[in-house]
């Protein structure tokens, strides 16, 4: 496996629109992204749970994770979805220390947090047996991007682990700029997409780490910075300088990217 991901999660939608072409790419993740590997556990990094310090989630057995709605006035059937994955106490007391040792501490355990819709969205596609144990990892949103990097690059050792590190985010964010007429993306979120995968394709990892002052149209497609971040972390797991790949990528709302990628250790 020794793979890390960042997956664009876009609009919970994601969870029932068929039309998404995101939605058929996740589904298919078992049979063409990762085939015959069944990770021993996920660990997720979701623009959802932004913390003053880390936090993880540690839910022990006979408990599975709760499903959090945290999205409001979407169609009613996105409410009585579930993914009762079981938890992953050792992976994330793992994650803990491993963070402390790094200096990231004080790391918080929350024994009561379920998984937010960044990161049982994608799950639900990815593994809807809900079979795999999962525990989140938060982010913290008045850092910055080195920060994450660094916060992957002492997470690494999971990878070979067994575990399957996946930041869930996207790759633009603009929830004021979003459109439901079909409309082509607009100029300054195509700018920014094109430039993050060029900058990711081509390892410019520092540039990716600054991309407020490096990317064009930045403050545009990433107005607050929650959902970038699980990118830099999936990039500093997979050993910090990794080989890139593009996964997938389309648009949903207009502005709404779902550009997606595998990282691996060079």
């Amino acid at each position: 496996m020794e793979s890390t991901f960042f997956v664009s999660h876009g609009s919970p939608t994601l969870s029932i629109d068929e039309s998404l072409e995101a939605r058929h790419f996740l589904k298919s993740w078992r049979s063409q992204v990762m085939p015959g590997v069944r990770p021993k556990a996920i660990l997720v990094v979701s623009g959802h749970w932004d913390t003053r310090t880390p936090e993880v989630n540690v839910i022990e057995a006979p408990s599975v994770n709760d499903t959090i709605y945290d999205f409001y006035g979407f169609p009613k059937p996105m409410y009585k979805l579930k993914y009762p994955a079981p938890g992953a106490p050792n992976v994330a007391r793992r994650v803990k220390s491993l963070l402390t040792e790094a200096g990231f501490g004080p790391v918080r355990e929350d024994t009561k947090r379920g998984l937010d819709h960044g990161a049982w969205v994608p799950l639900l596609l990815m593994y809807p047996d809900a079979d795999i144990p999962i525990c989140q990892l938060s982010i913290q949103s008045d850092r910055d991007g080195t920060y994450h990097y660094n916060m992957g690059r002492a997470l690494a050792p999971l990878v070979s682990e067994g575990v399957l590190i996946i930041g869930s985010g996207s790759a633009t964010h603009n929830l004021r700029a979003l459109s439901f007429d079909n409309r082509p993306p607009p100029t300054w979120a195509s700018d920014f997409d094109n430039w993050l995968k060029d900058a990711v394709l081509n390892r410019r990892y520092d540039e990716v780490n600054h991309f407020y002052e490096k990317a064009p149209s930045a403050k545009m497609a990433q107005p607050w910075p929650d959902h970038f971040y699980p990118l830099h972390v999936a990039i500093g797991a997979a050993g910090g300088n990794p080989i890139s790949e593009l996964i997938h990528t389309s648009w949903s709302t207009g502005s709404l990217s779902y550009t997606s990628f595998r990282f691996k250790a060079a």
